[in-house]
């Protein structure tokens, strides 16, 4: 029996297979994940829809599958036609089915999936009413049934992956995520004629404010960490000198200054370093702020981003200071205009306004700029904006308003 790639989202057609997550002589069963793959910087395991086993594989990792293309051969159980692809179900042949809370008659239809999306889902045993969709107007993806399925006996992963530093004597393809990282980097660096400007910030009372919270937002479920300081700061600061909050068309040569704040984050995965994104942040709170990032860091992780999760920046935040290291240089998201960069808290000793000495916790900003647009002294205004909101830290915490 033949497998096809079945239908992976709203307007894809292809994907790019990164890695097989089965080999020929394999036993297979309903829910497995047979493959990862990669769609604009997203990636998501197919699961299988059959159990037998694995006779032959029929794609390679780094190659592009069109929807519909035959990837793998299996014995067992038949789950395509006899032209080897996924049965299309007429709408008028789901059944209706009986609403019991008020006794109505609904259409399955009702529920928006794919007719692929659906025969799927049957043979998994999964009833899509109660799946999240996560495509288009709460569509549901191929995805969001993998993401539903937990295999008996199997607990699930608490702790983040390692991440992969790379074998001595061994060769790297680049595929996969890693090839979507390297051409964007290099797409940035070639259009953008970037500058780094670093300054530091006396952030004691941010310390000392994040400390006498945690144990408020852990009793609420929330993991405070200082990104959510530094996402509700950087709002603020954009909104002061509203150009570092652009992007460029360049179809148009125009640069567009947002009148909205999706602030990107980066998060460093297995597979390197992507950025998903908050999608109006200046409406959030810090706890709203800080169950975003939790979400969205372990999303990106587990491989399991969505695309609209990782789209729409305005501007983004990288921080080195977890693993280590005071100053960066970044390189801008394109095509955003600026990006910030925050280096590890330490304590030293600096002098206070009376000329005393004083210990102190203290962090860098790296900031890089477009320099089309953004010229070093509205790049220091916006330095010095950023550092006035860190160093009042209580007034982050107001209710939004």
């Amino acid at each position: 029996m033949d497998f096809s790639l079945p239908p992976i989202g709203e307007g894809l057609y292809e994907a790019e297979l990164v890695r097989w997550l089965v080999k020929p002589g394999d036993a297979v069963r309903r829910g497995q994940s047979l493959m990862e793959v990669l769609t604009d910087k997203a990636t998501m395991e197919v699961p299988s829809p059959f159990v037998g086993k694995i006779t032959a594989l029929n794609a390679e990792p780094g190659q592009q599958i069109k929807v519909g293309s035959v990837v793998l051969s299996y014995d067992g159980d038949p789950v395509a036609n006899v032209n080897g692809q996924m049965p299309v179900v007429p709408a008028a042949a789901v059944p209706l089915a009986e609403n019991h809370r008020n006794g109505a008659p609904t259409l399955a239809t009702a529920v928006k999936a794919a007719p692929s999306v659906r025969y799927m889902a049957r043979k998994l045993g999964l009833d899509l009413a109660q799946v999240r969709g996560s495509g288009p107007g709460g569509r549901i993806l191929i995805d969001d049934l993998t993401s539903t399925i937990q295999p008996a006996g199997v607990k699930p992963q608490t702790a983040a992956p390692a991440l992969d530093v790379g074998r001595p004597g061994t060769r790297v393809k680049l595929l996969g995520l890693r090839r979507k990282i390297a051409e964007h980097l290099v797409e940035s660096k070639k259009h953008i004629p970037h500058y780094t400007y670093i300054d530091e910030v006396d952030v004691t009372d941010l310390v000392k404010l994040r400390a006498l919270s945690q144990e408020h937002f852990a009793q609420n479920g929330i993991k405070l960490t200082y990104v959510p300081f530094i996402v509700a700061a950087a709002v603020n600061a954009l909104k002061e000198v509203p150009v570092v909050n652009s992007t460029f068309d360049e179809a148009a040569n125009e640069f567009v200054l947002h009148d909205r704040y999706h602030i990107g984050v980066a998060v460093a995965t297995p597979g390197g370093l992507i950025v998903p994104v908050i999608h109006d942040a200046d409406k959030k709170e810090i706890g709203e702020l800080a169950r975003e990032i939790e979400r969205l860091s372990d999303e990106a992780r587990a491989g399991k981003s969505k695309r609209e999760d990782l789209t729409g920046g305005t501007f983004t935040i990288t921080s080195i200071g977890g693993i280590g290291g005071l100053i960066s240089t970044p390189i801008i998201n394109y095509p955003e205009v600026a990006i910030l960069g925050m280096g590890k808290i330490v304590k030293r000793p600096v002098y206070d306004d009376a000329g005393q000495v004083k210990p102190a916790e203290m962090v860098y900003l790296s900031l890089s700029f477009d320099h089309r647009l953004v010229d070093g002294a509205v790049g220091a205004m916006f330095g010095n904006a950023l550092a006035k909101q860190l160093k009042n830290p209580a007034a982050l915490l107001l209710p939004k308003v």
